[in-house]
């Protein structure tokens, strides 16, 4: 697959079933056959949770102004089939409505090209000039490490770690925290990611 042949657009509520079925057949690579685990969710239970859908569908039609909001944008081959995605959603906290939680991830036939790197940067783009958000926060097990690779490479720093946060499938996983600080937005009042940073609540897609 070649990257400059993907598009990245918005998926709207009427595309919403067919990103759904794209994620579970996503969420079926969670600790497979030695796979990493990328979501802290058990092998039985490596699929889209109702709630969860449930909460995308409403956080579509919100507007940015109002807590709950979630905005949602796919990567696109040629033929229409999706290879990716990166999602925004507010924080639940009313005082932190300069920062938003990302969560995002790629389809196995489309990995280690890049196509990451273009959906954050297109994530952090929108946050930046359309949305107006200071910051950018996520989760990650501590155990994908190529996760967090891409999120460093792409200017996110780590802020802290909670050992022992999941227990899945008889195995014990951190969880790590990071923010990304978006440039040319309203000022920070302090020069230290480690000391904006708010404590972070989970978030069930921060996927490569």
């Amino acid at each position: 697959m070649v990257l400059d042949q993907i598009a990245i657009r918005p998926i709207e509520l009427a595309g919403f079933d067919d990103f759904a079925h794209y994620l579970n057949d996503h969420l079926a690579d969670n600790g497979a056959d030695g796979q990493v685990y990328f979501q802290p969710l058990s092998r039985q239970q490596s699929r889209l949770p109702p709630e969860l859908a449930h909460n995308f569908r409403t956080g579509l039609a919100l507007p940015l102004a109002g807590p709950g909001w979630r905005r949602l944008w796919g990567a696109f081959a040629p033929d229409g089939r999706l290879l990716g995605h990166v999602d925004l959603r507010a924080r639940p906290e009313p005082p932190a409505a300069h920062r938003c939680l990302l969560g995002m991830g790629v389809d196995r036939s489309a990995r280690r090209i890049g196509l990451g790197q273009r959906l954050i940067a297109h994530a952090c783009a929108w946050a930046r000039d359309e949305a107006g958000l200071a910051w950018i926060d996520l989760q990650v097990l501590s155990v994908n490490l190529p996760a967090i690779g891409l999120y460093q490479r792409c200017g996110f720093e780590k802020t802290g770690e909670l050992a022992d946060m999941f227990r899945l499938d008889g195995g014990s996983f951190a969880y790590t925290s990071m923010s990304k600080f978006l440039s040319g937005t309203s000022g920070c009042p302090c020069d230290d990611v480690h000391a904006c940073v708010a404590i972070l609540s989970p978030y069930v897609f921060p996927a490569y």
